[in-house]
């Protein structure tokens, strides 16, 4: 005989002394007066609205087309502008490593020639902040863009918007987890000079660009999530672009340089992964009566939501806590707090609502693969429906979970797995360590309740 327990652990254990088979189920019920909502109160039709936000999503296409720098090629960029990941935040509330990266990027830009110059410069005011959201853009981590920064260019060729991203510079000590070092802005200064360059002249040289979401269903065949895992997707981006690189560049030894940067950097695909889901995302946004999210980002304060329904409203709660697996050396009580743009992957489909095609996730908490199949079987209760193209083989190659409908997550008191790098909270340190975490339910509590208004 099997018992099947459904939260109460004290029961459990209390029926596993009497030799019984206990199965555990992580059952919670939802903290939250949620009556189900099928209309708004100007009667439209939510479950019709949510179909046409899933199919806008799924629907599109993400092709990369080139690479610009980011005051010539972001809407609205212009000088002494810096662009951050996750809802809106002044200087003042601006934790410790996205203050990093602002320092950084002022030393970068030759607004300031030391640290105590740019944190002078970055509190005078002078420097305007905004979401990278705000601009068809997404950064990781702190998220920080900065003018003179080169980025991605991402079209969806099936709705004609664009989205934009900085590229990858590796992990460890850089800029995106709030590193300022010589080393950091030196490397950045040859991306920009050596690596955009001759990345740009490839890309603008293939008939059709490089088809990104493509690369992403390849990539969940082969172990990846795209989010926190992107080793395939790295290795076919490489070989998407490797003959381009070859016919378009000139110099061996730039040619070596700009294959062993890529090559070393098993998430450089995270920067293209990210903005091939801003740009499938954003047709979504503005379905009159629509509760399935749009954008979900953190800023290492706050953790915002957006959704389609209400296009350019956040619902910000704190950010969470990072359950991770730290560098030698480094604790929990070393640890900012969540943040980054990358959950817009989970917004569009893969990331963590993927996880059961990329089992060696959970290798950050010390979990097993069960664990990655059970966090993907868990987020279909909180979606409207499933990828066509995303597929996952564990699963018998089901379509992983697609929509995020504010309004399950509300009945059912589950919110969306995220898994994450871990950041220093302290400026200039950089990453530390990687983990697991969800997304705070309050976030999608107030959006609920502003769709039932």
């Amino acid at each position: 005989m099997k018992v099947i327990n459904i939260g109460l652990q004290q029961f459990a254990d209390s029926v596993r002394a009497q030799g019984v088979d206990v199965v555990d189920v992580d059952f919670r019920p939802s903290p939250y007066d949620a009556p189900r909502l099928t209309r708004t109160r100007a009667g439209i039709d939510i479950e019709a609205a949510n179909a046409e936000a899933v199919r806008r999503i799924a629907s599109g296409k993400a092709t990369l087309v080139g690479l610009g720098v980011a005051r010539d090629v972001i809407p609205g960029m212009r000088d002494k502008m810096l662009l951050h990941a996750g809802p809106p935040i002044t200087y003042d509330r601006m934790c410790g490593p996205v203050r990093g990266a602002v320092i950084g990027a002022c030393m970068y830009e030759g607004w300031a020639k030391t640290s105590n110059e740019a944190m002078q410069l970055a509190a005078s005011g002078a420097i305007t902040f905004e979401p990278c959201h705000h601009h068809h853009a997404v950064g990781p981590m702190a998220g920080i863009i900065s003018p003179s920064m080169p980025v991605w260019m991402i079209d969806n060729t099936n709705f004609g918007n664009r989205a934009f991203c900085t590229l990858n510079e590796g992990l460890g000590k850089v800029l995106r987890f709030g590193a300022f070092a010589p080393e950091v802005i030196a490397k950045l200064k040859w991306m920009e000079t050596v690596l955009y360059p001759t990345l740009d002249k490839a890309v603008r040289s293939m008939d059709g660009g490089i088809d990104i979401k493509n690369l992403i269903a390849q990539a969940l065949y082969m172990g990846d999530e795209c989010h926190n895992r992107n080793k395939a997707g790295t290795s076919l981006f490489l070989r998407a672009i490797g003959p381009a690189l070859a016919r378009t560049c000139g110099d061996g030894e730039t040619l070596a340089r700009v294959i062993a940067f890529i090559d070393s950097n098993d998430h450089f695909f995270l920067n293209l992964s990210m903005p091939a889901a801003k740009a499938l995302t954003e047709p979504a946004e503005g379905i009159e009566g629509s509760t399935i999210v749009t954008t979900m980002a953190r800023n290492g304060t706050d953790f915002g939501i957006r959704i389609a329904g209400l296009p350019g409203q956040w619902f910000v709660a704190p950010a969470g806590r990072v359950n991770g697996l730290y560098f030698p050396g480094f604790t929990e009580a070393d640890a900012n707090l969540d943040m980054g743009d990358s959950t817009i992957t989970e917004t569009a489909g893969f990331g963590g609502m993927a996880m059961a095609g990329a089992p060696a996730i959970v290798k950050f908490v010390g979990g097993v693969p069960q664990d990655a199949i059970d966090a993907t079987l868990e987020m279909y209760e909180i979606c409207a429906s499933e990828h066509d193209t995303f597929l996952i083989p564990a699963l018998n190659f089901r379509g992983a979970p697609l929509g995020i409908d504010v309004r399950r997550v509300v009945e059912t008191g589950i919110s969306p797995r995220l898994n994450t790098g871990i950041a220093h909270k302290d400026p200039g340190i950089g990453q530390i360590g990687a983990g697991l975490l969800r997304a705070p339910i309050e976030c999608f509590a107030q959006a609920f309740e502003a769709m039932r208004d």
